[in-house]
């Protein structure tokens, strides 16, 4: 049973200094640099949301470009 106890210990301090560096790395940016207007603009995100809906499609059903973000994969015209 002790040989247990270490290898939590290990697992939980592991998630727990990938998280730390993650935060300081991401988040603080120690490294420079800054957040891109296209993630911080929700004008530039809507834009882009409504452009790649109205992307024609040669072939197939129409499907959402970001399924994701949405339920439905496939967007039906009516109702079978």
């Amino acid at each position: 049973m002790s040989r247990g106890k270490y290898i939590v210990g290990a697992l939980v301090g592991s998630a727990v200094v990938a998280y730390v560096c993650d935060k300081v790395i991401s988040d603080d940016k120690i490294f420079g640099g800054s957040t891109p207007g296209t993630i911080t603009n929700k004008a530039w995100g809507a834009a882009t949301e409504e452009r790649l809906q109205a992307w024609p499609r040669t072939a197939g059903p129409p499907v959402v470009m970001n399924p994701i973000s949405r339920q439905n994969f496939i967007v039906k015209s009516r109702p079978e």
